[in-house]
């Protein structure tokens, strides 16, 4: 499957392999992995973008740690079920993998249904901000649910959404670390996921 029938959800990442791939899963005999892919931004820090492969695919290519490469594939959303609760777990489905290409290192482009009330704010320092929760469809009936963020102009255009429109929208994935509270009043490092939106747009 070629990158342009991807449809309605599309990534491309390039970037340096910073873990080792570790067995996943198996579905109908084939093997999955997990490792991490580091993509620099433009400011010379990195996103840490987990990604799953199917073994057929690592067989073309080295994937040890700091191995350059392109992987392209869809952002999808899994549920973890962690102690009682249930937690979103985002991970990129390596479709076709190749050579790193630093001209757009981290492109995502999705097409999905508003599924949550937008959240509007700002930042102490006047930034506005939108957070988004898309649900794109994928085949066997399923959906991914993705987590969304605009800036600026685009947040003051987000905020008109409502649950069950249709948006086009196209960023990077960016990783970001924060600190979680606990029940025992310590906190706890943890890395969320979500797509920084450069462009969007109702398309129905």
């Amino acid at each position: 499957m070629s990158y342009d029938q991807l449809e309605n959800n599309k990534v491309y990442l390039s970037g340096i392999v910073s873990t080792e791939p570790v067995f996943s899963h198996e579905v109908m005999g084939e093997g999955f992995y997990d490792f991490t892919l580091d993509v620099q931004r433009l400011s010379g820090q990195y996103d840490k973008i987990p990604l799953t492969i199917s073994e057929r695919l690592m067989g073309d290519m080295a994937l040890g740690v700091g191995e350059k490469i392109g992987v392209y594939g869809q952002l999808r959303s899994y549920n973890k079920v962690v102690g009682e609760r249930s937690k979103l777990v985002l991970k990129v489905f390596v479709r076709e993998l190749g050579i790193g290409d630093d001209q757009n290192p981290n492109y995502i482009e999705i097409e999905g249904y508003v599924c949550k009330p937008t959240v509007y704010r700002t930042t102490p320092f006047g930034r506005e901000i939108c957070d988004v929760l898309l649900a794109v469809n994928r085949a066997y009936n399923k959906s991914d649910y993705i987590p969304c963020i605009a800036w600026g102009r685009n947040a003051r255009y987000a905020e008109s959404f409502v649950v069950g429109d249709k948006v086009l929208l196209s960023g990077r994935i960016q990783s970001r670390e924060y600190q979680k509270g606990l029940e025992d009043g310590s906190y706890e490092s943890r890395t969320a996921y979500e797509v920084s939106i450069n462009k969007l747009e109702k398309t129905e």
